[in-house]
């Protein structure tokens, strides 16, 4: 089996590929992650999925690579990572009664054949209705300056939500397992 290797340097999808049981390396790949005009969510993350696949298969020439990324969308407008206090307070707020959809994109290609297989997954997350007073004492706690959307799932963030509808929970957090068991089956890659 060829070494696999996640095209990540974030410590949440680690986390998330731990769970699995396998043995991989962890490098980030260097691209531009700016949307081109027009794309849509669902387009840019399955875009720079494969893109980061394909970056880190050019140092690791045989290997799977695992490449993923993640966006928030309100009414389909990008929302990224707030980097700040007054941007992830800004983000919740607009996301408070709201509906967000978060896209997963997910790769696994084979470098030493080229051979790629990719698959996107959408969740729904459905915001309370939130008080300025709670968006700050949530961000004091839960700091999510490096999170899509302001916000860790899998932590604090959980209590911002009245529900989450989507087919994995893990995809929130950065990763879709099921998917990714999926895709790595096709490569001969058996979990179980």
């Amino acid at each position: 089996m060829n070494t696999i290797v996640l095209a990540s340097s974030s410590k949440y999808r680690r986390q998330l590929l731990e769970k699995l049981g396998l043995d991989f390396l962890s490098c980030s790949s260097d691209i531009d992650e700016s949307p081109q005009a027009g794309e849509s969510p669902a387009a840019l993350v399955s875009r720079l999925s494969m893109a980061k696949a394909e970056e880190v298969g050019k140092t690791h020439p045989n290997h799977l690579i695992i490449g993923s990324d993640q966006v928030a969308a309100l009414d389909q407008d990008i929302l990224g990572k707030p980097g700040g206090r007054d941007a992830a307070f800004q983000q919740l707020a607009k996301q408070s009664g709201r509906v967000v959809q978060f896209y997963t994109g997910i790769c696994v290609l084979n470098s030493a054949t080229g051979r790629r297989l990719s698959d996107l997954d959408v969740c729904s997350v459905y915001f309370k209705t939130l008080g300025s007073s709670q968006i700050q004492n949530y961000i004091d706690r839960d700091q999510p300056f490096d999170c899509a959307g302001s916000f860790k799932s899998e932590g604090l963030g959980i209590a911002l939500f009245n529900r989450v509808v989507g087919e994995d929970p893990n995809a929130l957090v950065g990763l879709p397992l099921i998917k990714l068991v999926g895709l790595l089956e096709k490569f001969g890659v058996n979990i179980l």
